[in-house]
């Protein structure tokens, strides 16, 4: 269910794929190799449209079922996914270009028959997008007609459409005709899909009368709705070829083991899956942007410019990926990996190059397209925001020198914990909450480590360890380390060495710790350590609060390749901890530093650009002027479309939670995809910056050494690929490491 989001959509999408499961099962694809026309019209296109999926986006006056392009884009996703052949993707491109030139009193206007036959299937349709047509006004005074002259192709599904919309130029200016194909030429192609035919369209000297023009249409509305449409399906495709990958690497066996254990394969496995998730983010944004667009609506045109770009290359990618993971079995002809491919393939090329479309987003971008991204909130929100509203308005009245206390004591700077460190707030409240706290001008404390202490704390922690540590950390007063790296043990935290031996009332810690931040301001820190050698890995360590004024402390700064020293070595030399500062219980810390390690991935990726973001790389290609040619902007609309997506990302995390789902997979490809994004966005701004780029000390010099950090701490790039690979798509995991 790629596109899905709410409940609806889900129910939708579960829908339409249990349609295709009875109605468009594996092999009719097959079917439709030799007899496209008969499969589709005989067999596909009764059900489709008893099952409304014709007609889900079109008004109820039309003989649709009043719902729109995001629903149509969900029902599309799926269908690809099961490479239901024929021409449902064609007529429904069709009738939604037809449905957008009406007006709201158009009922008369010559078209609403089509719209009907469209959505009840007893017509097919097809919309041409290359050029080729021409177009001129016949009569004097005004025009009565219209004749169009020309070749249109190849187009999708011609050869099986009653309607065609064409583009034609008349002058400067481009219009669209729809036309029967009694009245036009069309020339079945040898098409690379396999199981949807398309045609080169001709007409001679054809006079249409001029309510066949679709007057209604705002420029480039066609060419989006075409790439929201065709990004829905490259969905469908991608999601199909992460499944199949990874289900074939868990059975496939060589040298003894799962292909799927491999870490090449499994981290071929979660790039695919990355690419799918952001596909899925670019495709249903660019379906609600269309929605809700209005005249001149740029943030719309710079929505399916992106979902053009990333979904359509998402498809090919995921496709190629699938065929190299399957193996000799992929390549033949027998298994459908081929039609697949042949269909992700199809939609690039019909769509324009890859390049194109990035050079256009880069465009939009530059001329000030913008796409604000915005939860619309239930009305179940309305009384929870008047309630927050009026508790916090009291505590912007307050003193401010009182006001970190207050936010503290009324659990809004940890909202989402039980109380009283926080409110117990749900998704929903969390989100009144933010935007009522940046209404009222109130900023709450800055943790930084202490945010990822404060909910192992609650979890684990003693009454007496609550008390004495969360007030001041909520307050902001307490500032924390945390030990947990060590130089022999990188992002294998249950590889750590650092041992804890008993004493009286409690423990002595010797080791070293490394790449700690706030190290030399922190009052404490949180340490694990190893307190039973003999357990299993897992099972012998024990997790500690450490003042780091204790003796036997000894903080060595460790200067990074920018120059600056953020980071420290730490050395504990029997560094006493009593009893009462375990947390957990003792040789239970594992479970205690799980909980950390979660919390500070959510806080890295909530907060991934380091001033190396969308804003940062259009200002400098903004600043090259005429000098950003068609490499520079190429270069920087994929980065643009690739931050876009990754924004999308979170947003469809946030709205999952809303609805009470698992966010699944996207929260951990966005924090993959975050930091790398970052290091890209730097290394390109700084080459932007030609000889200069020399210089040390340059803001851009500076960030492409900053930004290496990125994909190694909080856990490496490979580290995150292992978890999505095992945790979210099921893959085997790595052998165990010798004892």
């Amino acid at each position: 269910m790629a596109l899905a989001v709410t409940d609806e959509h889900r129910q939708l999408a579960e829908a339409v794929t249990g349609w295709a499961e009875r109605h468009s099962p594996p092999g009719t694809a097959r079917d439709a190799i030799d007899g496209a026309g008969l499969v589709y019209r005989e067999k596909l296109a009764p059900g489709l449209a008893s099952q409304g999926l014709l007609g889900l986006h079109l008004p109820e006056t039309a003989g649709g079922q009043g719902y729109g392009l995001p629903e149509l884009a969900v029902a599309v996703a799926e269908l690809g996914r099961a490479l239901v052949p024929g021409a449902f993707l064609p007529t429904v491109l069709a009738s939604a270009v037809l449905a957008a030139s009406r007006t709201a009193d158009a009922a008369d206007d010559g078209l609403g028959a089509r719209l009907t036959g469209l959505a009840d299937g007893t017509l097919t349709g097809a919309v041409g997008l290359g050029a080729g047509m021409r177009a001129s006004a016949d009569g004097t005074g005004e025009a009565t007609a219209v004749t169009i002259d020309g070749t249109c192709g190849p187009v999708l599904g011609a050869p099986l459409a009653d309607l065609v919309i064409l583009p034609a130029a008349r002058g400067d200016d481009e219009i669209w005709v729809v036309a029967d194909a009694t009245d036009l030429t069309i020339t079945p192609v040898d098409s690379l899909d396999l199981t949807r035919p398309a045609g080169r369209v001709r007409a001679g000297q054809l006079v249409l009368p001029t309510g066949q023009m679709l007057t209604g249409l705002r420029p480039g509305q066609v060419t989006s709705l075409v790439a929201a449409l065709l990004a829905a399906e490259a969905c469908g495709i991608a999601d199909w070829a992460v499944a199949t990958a990874a289900g074939y690497a868990k059975i496939r066996h060589q040298f003894g083991r799962p292909i799927g254990q491999f870490q090449g394969v499994k981290h071929r496995c979660a790039w695919m899956l990355t690419a799918s998730e952001q596909a899925a983010a670019a495709a249903w944004d660019a379906a609600r942007a269309l929605q809700d667009a209005g005249p001149g609506d740029a943030g719309a045109a710079f929505a399916t410019a992106v979902a053009a770009l990333v979904a359509l290359d998402a498809a090919v990618s995921c496709a190629h990926e699938c065929i190299q993971v399957l193996g000799g079995i992929g390549y033949t002809w027998e298994h459908d990996a081929h039609l697949y491919y042949r269909r992700a393939l199809s939609l690039r090329a019909l769509i324009g190059g890859s390049g194109e479309w990035a050079r256009r987003v880069a465009a939009l971008v530059l001329d000030g397209a913008q796409r604000p991204l915005a939860i619309d909130l239930p009305p179940e929100a309305a009384p929870v925001r008047a309630q927050v509203r009026a508790e916090l308005a009291e505590i912007a009245a307050a003193d401010p020198a009182g006001r970190a206390g207050r936010l503290a004591g009324g659990g809004w700077v940890t909202p989402h914990l039980p109380r009283p460190w926080g409110r117990e707030a749900g998704p929903l409240e969390q989100l009144v909450i933010a935007e009522e706290m940046r209404a009222a001008g109130l900023r709450a404390p800055g943790l930084a480590i202490g945010a990822w202490v404060v909910p192992a704390l609650v979890q684990y922690g003693t009454r007496e360890q609550q008390e004495r540590f969360l007030p001041p950390t909520l307050r902001g007063e307490l500032v924390w380390c945390q030990l947990f790296s060590e130089p022999g043990a990188g992002s294998d935290l249950a590889g750590l060495s650092t041992r804890a031996e008993r004493a009286e009332g409690g423990w002595r810690l010797t080791g070293q710790k490394i790449w700690t931040s706030l190290a030399k301001e922190a009052a404490w820190a949180i340490c694990v350590a190893r307190t039973d050698p003999d357990a299993p890995r897992h099972d012998g360590i024990s997790y500690f609060l450490v003042d780091m004024a204790s003796p036997g402390v000894q903080v060595r700064p460790l200067r990074e390749m920018t120059g600056d020293s953020l980071f420290n070595e730490v050395f504990l030399d029997e560094v006493f901890v009593p009893d009462d500062l375990v947390v957990g219980g003792v040789n239970r810390g594992w479970r205690v530093a799980r909980t950390t390690l979660a919390n500070e991935r959510v806080s890295l990726s909530q907060s991934w650009t380091f001033g190396c973001g969308n804003p940062e790389l259009a200002g400098a290609v903004q600043a090259l002027g005429a000098a950003a040619g068609p490499a520079v902007l190429e270069r920087a609309g994929r980065l643009l479309a690739e931050g876009h997506a990754i924004d999308l990302l979170g947003m469809r995390v946030t709205l999952k939670q809303l609805s009470g789902t698992e966010p699944g997979a996207t929260g951990s490809v966005r924090k993959l995809l975050g930091m790398r994004h970052a290091q890209r966005v730097a290394e390109e701004c700084w080459s932007l910056t030609g000889p200069d780029g020399a210089l040390g000390g340059t803001r851009w010099s500076r960030a492409v050494l900053f930004t290496r950090a990125l994909t190694i701490g909080g856990g490496t790039t490979d580290i995150q690929l292992n978890i999505i690979g095992e945790r979210i798509l099921g893959l085997p995991r790595d052998p165990e490491p010798p004892a």
